[in-house]
């Protein structure tokens, strides 16, 4: 079945309106994607229909709110196959899901001396908590890099493997290179030596079919606002064995079992990790965007997607002075550039004039950035609402920052 984007655009209202006076072409999409009428609709009818606090009521709206979170959680563990809606955690999102595990991980599990890898490539969200983390235990992080196409130095990473390794942590999908890491050998690699490893799928739940137990990931992490549904909601699956082993991040109601003046005995998965009033809106959004990608198809979208990429890769690579960062054929649609020896920031603002929104910056990829020795690049990120004439305006708009600054 192929897409049909133009009716897909019409689910999207914030695609209908003009920025500068012309058509907005959205190409942010790794950093947040834009919602559909189904999960604004879906928002809409919890709050106009179901509003209440759940697990705590006996009344109907609790009652009924509850049935419809839980029902959430059954269909996210659908949507990734995993085992059980144990190993289903609701978080704030990717950043809250990095946090907890290697919070709870690294107070239960490691000590001084031991030794965690990740990559050059992370996201912050998946590199200052394990710096943090190994700071504070007396541990060491050790970081794998990358080749020249920005594909993950396997070799390297393979010969960090000790006696003294607690965990393995690495991005699935390159926030800045696109690259797809190849996760499923790394999972099968580490676990000879019996390490857990976490992916941080924040990339790669929106462009890829995800099936945890494939991969067989001990921990896989990732974000609502990044795959159309809400802000301030996301999943951290874990294996339930490792979640009934690591010790409660907050503090708070819901995840208690019991609780006297000197002692609190903790709540069942996946409870124990849901302190407090969760974001119940999201969820609600969550389980429509799940359902949007579901009708559509994750195959279906990861082949549009990856014409997308091809496309503008061919089309960008013809204009003059082009350096594009990540050139690895194992790649999600997105395509980092720089053009000439112009600053991001300013072909950024050129671009935005012309009503194109693209990111620019070091992308929360610090490390990436310095080991790349540049200040930043301009990232252009597709998603299956977006369309080849979009991608010939981008092209125009490169043309244009290079005439301005020639």
């Amino acid at each position: 079945m192929s897409l049909d984007i133009q009716k897909i655009r019409e689910d999207f209202p914030i695609l209908k309106q003009q920025i500068y006076k012309r058509p907005l072409i959205y190409f942010d999409n790794a950093a947040s994607t834009q919602k559909p009428l189904q999960v604004i609709d879906a928002i809409r009818h919890y709050y106009e229909s179901d509003n209440c606090n759940i697990h705590r009521g006996v009344h109907y709206l609790s009652v009924k709110a509850t049935e419809a979170y839980e029902e959430a959680r059954r269909e996210i563990r659908h949507f990734i196959n995993a085992k059980s809606t144990h190993e289903i955690i609701f978080t704030k999102g990717t950043t809250e899901s990095l946090n907890l595990v290697a919070s709870s991980f690294g107070k239960k599990f490691v000590r001084s001396g031991d030794e965690v890898i990740t990559t050059i490539m992370e996201h912050h969200s998946n590199f200052v908590p394990w710096q943090q983390m190994c700071l504070e235990r007396e541990a060491r992080l050790r970081v794998a890099g990358i080749d020249d196409q920005g594909r993950l130095n396997m070799e390297e990473l393979e010969g960090m493997i000790n006696e003294k390794t607690r965990m393995i942590a690495l991005t699935h999908v390159s926030n800045v290179l696109g690259t797809i890491n190849p996760v499923s050998e790394i999972i099968a690699l580490a676990h000879r030596h019996d390490i857990p490893v976490l992916i941080d799928g924040a990339q790669g739940i929106s462009h890829l079919p995800i099936d945890v137990q494939e991969l067989d990931c001990d921990f896989y992490c990732f974000s609502g606002h990044k795959m159309y549904a809400p802000m301030g909601i996301g999943v951290l699956y874990g294996k339930e064995h490792w979640l009934d082993a690591l010790p409660p991040y907050q503090m708070g109601g819901e995840m208690i079992r019991e609780v006297f003046v000197d002692r609190t005995t903790f709540n069942d998965l996946p409870f124990k990790f849901e302190a407090g009033t969760p974001n119940v809106e999201g969820v609600a959004g969550l389980r429509s965007a799940v359902k949007y990608l579901q009708d559509l198809g994750m195959e279906e979208i990861a082949d549009y997607e990856n014409s997308l990429l091809q496309y503008a890769t061919a089309k960008l690579a013809l204009v003059k002075g082009i350096r594009i960062y990540g050139t690895s054929s194992q790649k999600a649609s997105l395509i980092s550039f720089l053009i000439g020896n112009i600053h991001p920031y300013d072909a950024g603002m050129v671009i935005d004039k012309m009503g194109i929104a693209v990111r620019t910056g070091h992308h929360c990829a610090q490390p990436l950035i310095d080991y790349l020795k540049i200040a930043g690049t301009i990232r252009a990120s597709f998603a299956f609402y977006n369309t080849i004439e979009e991608i010939d305006e981008l092209v125009k708009a490169v043309h244009r920052v290079r005439e301005m600054f020639a």
